[in-house]
C-alpha cells in the first residue's frame, strides 16, 4: 500500500515525528511519502494518509488543518490517520490524549479512522518570545520512537484487514 504522511510543523519536532510515522510504516512494508502539507500538490495513489500536526495552544498547526480542507474530498475516500504533537511532558506516553476541538472537527468532516497524540519537542534555544519562555522550563523531546511504533504497527494491521475486505 501507499500511504502519504503529510505534516505541519512550524520548529520542526512534527517534520521529525513524521519521518519517524515514515521509517515505521516503511519498516512495515509500506510505500511511503513523507511532506510537509503545504508542499502537497495531490494525494495522488495514496491509499492511506497519515495528516500530524504539531499542537500549539490548543490550536493543531495551521498547514495541517488547511491540508485537510483542501484535500477533505479525496480524504473521504481512503482511510485516514490524525496525529498531534505537542505536550512537552510525558503525558502522551501514561494516557490517552483526546484530540483538540480543531482535530476532532477535521477526522468528523473526513471521517478518520483515528487519532493518536504524541510528545512533542521544545528546543532550548528556540526561537520567538513565548517558544523562548517556554524552553527556560520545558525544553526537551518527549517524542517516544516506541509509543509511534505501536502505534504505527496497529494502522498497519488495520491497512491490511481492510485490503483483505476489499
Amino acid at each position: 500500500m501507499e500511504v502519504l504522511v503529510a505534516y505541519g510543523s512550524k520548529r520542526g519536532g512534527t517534520a521529525g515525528l513524521a519521518r519517524m510515522i515514515a521509517e515505521e510504516l516503511a519498516a512495515a512494508g509500506q510505500r511511503v511519502t513523507v511532506q510537509p502539507a503545504r508542499e502537497v500538490q495531490s494525494i495522488g495513489n495514496a491509499d492511506a494518509v497519515v495528516v500530524a500536526g504539531a499542537l500549539y495552544a490548543s490550536r493543531w498547526q495551521r498547514d495541517a488543518r488547511r491540508f485537510v480542507r483542501r484535500f477533505a474530498a479525496e480524504l473521504r475516500r481512503r482511510p485516514v490517520w490524525m496525529v498531534s504533537s505537542g505536550p512537552l511532558d510525558d503525558s502522551a506516553t501514561t494516557g490517552e490524549i483526546a484530540p483538540v476541538q480543531q482535530v476532532a472537527a477535521a477526522m468528523a468532516s473526513v471521517g478518520a479512522r483515528g487519532h493518536v497524540t504524541f510528545g512533542g519537542r521544545l528546543e532550548a534555544d528556540a526561537k520567538g518570545y513565548p517558544a523562548r519562555v517556554m524552553a527556560k522550563k520545558l525544553a526537551g523531546d518527549w517524542r517516544d520512537q516506541e509509543d509511534v511504533r505501536r502505534w504505527v504497527a496497529s494502522v498497519v494491521d488495520e491497512l491490511h484487514h481492510t485490503a483483505r475486505r476489499a
